[in-house]
């Protein structure tokens, strides 16, 4: 059977060629041909022997995921729609900003965690993807948007695509492993940031092992709201989120939290929602990212109004705490926050069920 090479971190592809009866500086010349480089074909690697290269094409490929659709914005946003078995597509989505490029990678088909308010968790869940399946969208980014030279267009990778990071770092680990490893893709640790539900398990795990920039999703400053918005709070409540944050903080002392907050009309938008806010705030050292939301059908949610977003930060900032209001970038291609779906064979029959339910 042929290993994927995407899917290797350092130490996996210095086992592979300690396998194959090869140093592992060998190991390092093929990461920095695939992730720096762009290589697909063994035959490209020309300052390894032709022996070493025959080797690995007999028992190992360079196979990225394969993109079946792609969409533009006015804007400049890209979004892939990438299949990555027979019967699963998942979506990726490249945003470009003045002096950087950030990818949205998705790390599962589908999501178990059925927010409210996100279009992926509507669709179900089939798996989790694999380290190549994630590493791939970074290394297709790369080339399609022009290539992996000194400058290369992606900057920053977000895991803010489909899926829960947290619930499969048995892969997510490895790619992140390789996004800011020096032979790999050399990115800081800060331009790679994992969003989580709140899966406290996971954020422990992800501290320990490449604590990267966390983002979580909150959404809700209290129990109440935030079990009915991200309903994995019945199982981790905010006592036990913020306790995880400050874990998280002490592996990166000179980092914070990324609390994001999709602005939600009549739901969680009101002034004393936002002072309810101050609370958390003083127990962690965080920052705030208020996120327009992103309609999709027969989501039963509004937008909040640019006023009232407005009046919101301000309570915030007004406590001399730090935020931003994310700037919706690729809504008419339905690639903003929120709106990715792929194409999922639902093992949970989540789809079926709603279909039913709007039959009835």
């Amino acid at each position: 059977m042929t290993v994927n090479l995407l899917g290797l971190d350092a130490q996996s592809m210095e086992r592979l060629f300690a396998g194959l009866g090869e140093k592992p500086f060998r190991a390092r010349q093929v990461l920095k041909w695939i992730h720096k480089r762009g290589a697909a074909d063994f035959a490209a690697m020309t300052d390894i022997a032709k022996s070493l290269r025959e080797k690995l094409a007999a028992a190992a490929v360079i196979e990225p995921p394969v993109a079946v659709s792609e969409g533009a914005s006015a804007d400049g946003t890209r979004k892939w729609l990438l299949k990555v078995d027979g019967a699963n597509a998942v979506e990726a989505v490249f945003i470009p900003e003045t002096g950087r490029g950030t990818l949205c990678v998705s790390s599962q088909a589908g999501c178990t965690l059925d927010c409210a308010f996100c279009s992926t968790g509507k669709q179900g869940f089939n798996r989790n993807l694999t380290t190549a399946e994630i590493l791939g969208q970074l290394w297709l980014a790369n080339k399609t948007l022009g290539g992996f030279g000194p400058a290369r267009p992606v900057s920053n990778v977000v895991f803010m695509g489909m899926g829960e990071p947290t619930l499969n770092l048995d892969n997510v680990v490895p790619a992140l492993r390789l996004m800011i490893d020096d032979n790999g893709y050399g990115l800081s640790r800060r331009r790679v940031t994992v969003s989580t539900s709140g899966v406290v398990p996971g954020m422990d795990r992800l501290a320990a092992e490449c604590p990267v920039a966390l983002a979580v999703s909150l959404h809700a400053p209290d129990d109440a709201l935030r079990d009915e918005l991200v309903p994995i709070n019945r199982k981790y409540p905010l006592k036990e989120l913020i306790a995880a944050c400050n874990r998280y903080l002490k592996r990166a002392p000179r980092d914070f939290i990324t609390f994001e907050y999709v602005m939600l009309e009549g739901v969680n938008d009101s002034e004393a929602q936002a002072r309810g806010l101050l609370g958390i705030a003083k127990k962690v050292r965080c920052k705030f990212n208020l996120i327009p939301f992103n309609p999709f059908p027969r989501s039963g949610f509004k937008r909040s109004s640019d006023a009232r977003i407005r009046s919101f930060a301000q309570v915030l900032q007004r406590a001399g705490l730090t935020v931003t209001t994310r700037k919706t970038r690729g809504d008419e291609i339905d690639a903003a926050c929120g709106q990715l779906a792929g194409d999922v064979a639902d093992r949970t029959r989540r789809k079926t069920v709603r279909l039913s339910e709007v039959r009835a």
